[in-house]
């Protein structure tokens, strides 16, 4: 069980490809000019809801069969519980879930989880994750391989104890104590699930909010999202992006590719709006060409690694999303009509693109509206038509 708007203008052309003078963990920060998180979403549709109570014994019990996900990080259940493959931090410090596990052997009020009902009747946490892996964790005795979970900052009368040492009048008190649930419904054919990403976005203010790419793989799981975890493994994508990003950001990128590369006339502002479309409408790869996606994405993965290294994805010293989506796409395209011979020629195209005002424009100024998005991916495609 896992617990645990400056653009440069790049290097001048001696320089060799990915070649830069940051660090390591500098060149892993991206721009922050294009911020998903304060984009609002336009005509939400509402949410029906309903209240229940669970008893904690019985959230438990749902928890190691996977009827109630905890939303974590990447794509795939846990077999052996109900948790999503998601590699944070446990945010809760030792002392807290001490004292809320007594809480509850003290009969005190709790503040109440939401879950969203899912397409196969599960139902995922939208808030009460720490409180529910809490609780998972002490009834499974450790708080880690080996790290036995007892109570310490905690009443005298509980200290020291397991929930297998707990007296039996204990026990059964915890096991019977209800927790109050909001339950959500939505239709997904009618744009409830914008609604659902925009709830789970409000709820996730306290301690490390989640990221957007965050929310959508626990909201959108399923085969594409599987499918975007292989992709960040790529040997070339990992040459030109770096280490893994613990937030997402890296499989965020490649999914801005894929949904550019293959609806671009369709993009409408907001940017989160078209990718949660993405996600949502491809779900389960059915109008998918997996084989040739996977063929395309390797390809211009290697072409650009061979050419530019780390430069594909930054103009200069950080990740720039909306340059690295042009680079990718346009050379993408390129690569229809046959491989690219003229490694250099590929190398000038990126020096060229950098000193166009109209496409340094188009990544730095409004980065997500549709003029800029058309602009860029244009001026980009244009470029690299001609490359031999």
């Amino acid at each position: 069980m896992s617990i645990n708007r400056h653009i440069g203008t790049g290097k001048p052309l001696n320089q060799s490809k990915g070649q830069s003078d940051e660090s390591p963990r500098d060149s892993q920060r991206e721009d922050t000019s294009e911020d998903e998180s304060q984009e609002v979403i336009p005509e939400l549709e509402p949410l029906s809801y309903f209240g229940t109570d669970f008893d904690v014994e019985g959230l438990v019990r749902r928890l190691y069969r996977g009827d109630i996900v905890i939303a974590r990080s990447g794509s795939s259940r846990n077999r052996s519980s109900g948790e999503l493959d998601f590699q944070r931090a446990f945010i809760w410090k030792k002392e807290q879930m001490d004292r809320f596990i007594e809480s509850l052997l003290l009969g005190f009020p709790i503040p109440g989880i939401f879950l969203v009902q899912q397409q196969d009747s599960s139902y995922l946490v939208l808030d009460g994750q720490q409180r529910l892996m809490t609780l998972e964790l002490f009834y499974s005795g450790e708080l880690g391989p080996g790290i036995p979970f007892t109570l310490e900052d905690v009443a005298d009368e509980f200290r020291g104890l397991s929930y297998r040492t707990l007296s039996e009048e204990q026990r059964r008190a915890l096991d019977t104590t209800f927790i109050h649930a909001i339950i959500v419904r939505y239709n997904a054919s009618r744009g409830g699930s914008e609604s659902v990403y925009t709830l789970f976005e409000r709820l996730n203010t306290g301690g490390t909010a989640l990221d957007p790419q965050e929310i959508r793989v626990a909201l959108y799981n399923g085969p594409l999202v599987e499918l975007l975890n292989e992709f960040n493994e790529f040997p070339d994508w990992r040459q030109m992006y770096g280490v893994i990003s613990e937030r997402l950001r890296d499989q965020e990128l490649i999914l801005r590719f894929l949904s550019f590369f293959l609806n671009s006339n369709e993009y409408r502002r907001p940017l989160k709006a078209f990718l949660n479309e993405f996600l949502a409408n491809y779900r389960d790869l059915h109008g998918l060409d997996v084989e040739e996606l996977r063929s395309t994405f390797q390809e211009t993965c290697a072409t650009a690694n061979r050419a530019l290294g780390r430069l594909a994805l930054r103009p200069g010293t950080q990740i720039n999303a909306a340059f690295a989506e042009s680079i990718l796409v346009g050379l993408a395209r390129r690569l229809r009509v046959g491989p690219i011979s003229d490694l250099d020629g590929v190398v000038a195209m990126r020096e060229s693109l950098l000193k166009n005002p109209d496409f340094i424009s188009a990544i730095s100024s409004a980065p997500a509206s549709e003029e800029h998005v058309y602009k860029r991916l244009q001026i980009a495609s244009e470029a690299f038509r001609i490359v031999p």
